[in-house]
Parts: structure tokens; sequence; C-alpha cells
């Protein structure tokens, strides 16, 4: 950290001083403007306040192309590492704008300790209860319609996990309010289709993760692709188990067909697609996290990354345990820890990588316009 960057008094965060140090000395070199759009996009400004920078840094997809292609970067005088600086700013951008502010400080620094307690504490709780009752229910063989509901009925499951997604829903939608406001950006620019479907394909093919064409650094200078493909997994994975969930419960509401579906059922074929897809794609950035260059992430809070990626792991694999072993005796302590999981997730979700999506996705609807402005000037 430079000296210079914790004396200025006109940031909130030490990592925010330096981001602007950072990207006055980029300023006026721009030899990376052709890597990324956070070259571009600060190529367009001459001062930078805490939300320029906060835009900037949720802008950068952290490719690392910036950090070999730099003749200032350590061990040279200047120590510009634009890879690592955002990476904390954007770190820090996730508690700042989280909502409630108490609890973002402690999922911050217990992340991974308070998913797993709250998955299995939930998946006890279950489990308990219902070995409570009736212990042949939790350890019995349920098949045919309605079995999953032997364990907890189904409107009890409703409102509880209901009632978890919309509290995550609303922390969410709190952060990204605060996100937006920060960086200056009216409520109309939302409204714009040509910056929207823009924006959703950048978003969609990583366009920004591949360094300028090279492709994505990580242990080494050695471009690869490997964390887009990753990423695409871990995405269109959850994607395809959100449509799951989601036409599970259209099939319940709207034509009373109450789960287990039949395995060739569209809910059960989506899901067991994404989950496949949540399988490799977590694992491949965790094991992508642990072995990545020191200088190009933040490597001293990695908790509530981890976390997610965890979480997600976890959600798909005990959702593809309960595919294969539902007709068994196991059934019932796997949907119990199942449900244990998908509630840890969904209460975490707005505390750590998740929201990460949902500002560079809103930081590329941003940029869209401004190089769209530009083009027409």
């Amino acid at each position: 950290m430079n000296i210079h960057a914790l004396l200025d008094p006109h940031h909130s965060t030490e990592s925010l001083a330096e981001a602007d140090r950072l990207m006055t000395v980029c300023n006026s070199c721009r030899y990376c403007e052709g890597l990324c759009a956070v070259f571009p996009a600060m190529e367009m400004r001459r001062s930078f306040s805490d939300g320029d920078l906060n835009y900037l840094a949720n802008l950068c997809h952290n490719c690392g192309a910036c950090l070999p292609d730099c003749q200032f970067a350590p061990p040279h005088e200047f120590g510009v590492n634009v890879p690592q600086t955002l990476a904390i700013v954007r770190n820090d951008s996730y508690r700042a704008y989280a909502w409630p502010r108490p609890l973002s400080g402690l999922f911050h620094r217990n992340g991974l300790s308070i998913s797993v307690i709250a998955a299995i504490s939930v998946a006890v709780f279950i489990a308990g209860f219902a070995g409570w009752h009736d212990p042949s229910v939790l350890f019995g063989v349920h098949t045919g319609p309605g079995a999953f509901y032997k364990l907890m009925p189904h409107n009890t499951m409703a409102v509880i996990f209901g009632a978890a997604f919309c509290y995550s829903l609303l922390a969410i939608g709190m952060g990204v309010r605060l996100f937006w406001k920060d960086i200056g950006e009216p409520a109309g620019t939302l409204k714009e289709p040509a910056s929207l479907w823009q924006a959703m394909k950048d978003a969609s093919t990583l366009r920004y993760l591949d360094g300028g064409g090279v492709g994505c650094m990580n242990e080494s200078d050695r471009p690869t692709d490997r964390r887009r493909l990753y990423h695409h997994m871990t995405f269109y994975g959850f994607m395809l188990c959100f449509a799951a969930t989601s036409t599970a419960t259209l099939y319940h509401y709207l034509l009373g067909m109450e789960a287990p579906y039949p395995v060739y059922d569209l809910p059960v074929v989506l899901g067991t697609v994404g989950g496949i897809g949540l399988i490799i794609g977590p694992a491949g950035l965790l094991k992508a996290k642990w072995s990545r260059d020191p200088m190009l992430m933040d490597g001293t809070r990695t908790g509530m990354d981890v976390a997610f990626l965890v979480m997600l792991f976890l959600t798909s694999l005990t959702g593809l345990l309960l595919l294969v072993f539902r007709a068994t005796p196991a059934m019932g302590l796997i949907l119990a820890l199942h449900l244990g999981v998908v509630f840890s997730l969904f209460i975490t979700m707005p505390y750590g990588k998740f929201v990460h999506g949902i500002y560079r996705f809103l930081a590329l609807v941003r940029y869209a316009k401004e190089h769209r402005m530009i083009d027409q000037s």
C-alpha cells in the first residue's frame, strides 16, 4: 500500500485511496486500454470518487492480464497492481452495500463457518423434528407423488424457505439500490433497451474475462480459458436449477402435480443438468482460487467467496444424491441435509460472492451507456 494512499482524505477507505492512485497512473499511460472495459471507462474520468472506483472495481473481471503487461508493476517503485487493488475494493464494496449493515461484518469475518453451521443446524432441526414424531417417517421408504412431504408438510416447507428467499431478495435489492445510487447513475439507465441488451450479451459471454483476447491469467502469466469455462458452468448450472425449481412450482400449484417427479420429467432433467454444472463449475473455481497467483487476488478475505462456492457445490451434491437415493431409507436424511444447505445458501447470498454478479451486470449496463455516448459524440 502506498503511503500517499493512507493519507488521502478524499476517500473513505485506504483501498479506495490506493485505487485512485493507480487509476491516476494508468490514466497517464493507457497501455492497457485494449484489454477490457475498465481502462476505457477510466479514460472517461479525470478524477475518481468512491462511487467511480467501486464502479470500476465491479466492472473488472479480474482476468489479470494487465499485471504482466504493466511497466509500472511491482517491483517498480510505482507498485501498480490493478487486479489485486480492484479485488480488494470489490470485496469492500460487498460489505459497504450489504443490508442490514450489522450482518455484513458478521458474515464478512465468519462466512464459511456461518454457512456450514446454518446448513447443519437446519438439517438437524428438520431430521430431529421428523424423527421425534415418527422415526419410521425419517428412515422409511417413501415413493410416488408427495413422498418428500412425509418429512415436512409442503405448506410448512414453502413458508420457511419462501421467507428465507424473500429475505434474500429484499437484502439484495437494498444492496443494489445503494450501489446504483453510489455510482451516481440515474434510474432511467435501467430502462434503456440498448444498454441492457449490450450488458446481457457481455455478461452472458463473459466478454471481458479474456484479457483482451489472450485469455485469463491464474497461477502464472500463461493465459487459459479455464476460469471462463468454470464461471459459465456455475452460472448456467444455477440458472437451470432455478428453472427446475420454477417449473416444479408451476407443476405443484397450476397442475396439482406433487414432487418427486419421474426422472424423465422436465424439472428433474433441468435440475440434473444444472446440478452437474454446479458440481464442476464451483469445484473448478475453488481449485483455480487456491492455485491462483497471490499477486492477482485479495488473499486476506476469501471467506464469503469460498462459502458461496461451497454452498453451491453442496446444494448440487445433495440434490443429486437425493435423486439417486430418493426411493431408499436414506432419503429422509439426505432431504434434511439438502434443505439445510439450501436454507443456508438463501440467507448468505446477499453478503458474499453472489452479489458480485449483479453489481458486475449493473456496471456493464453503465459502461454500455457510456460507450454508446462516446461513439455517438
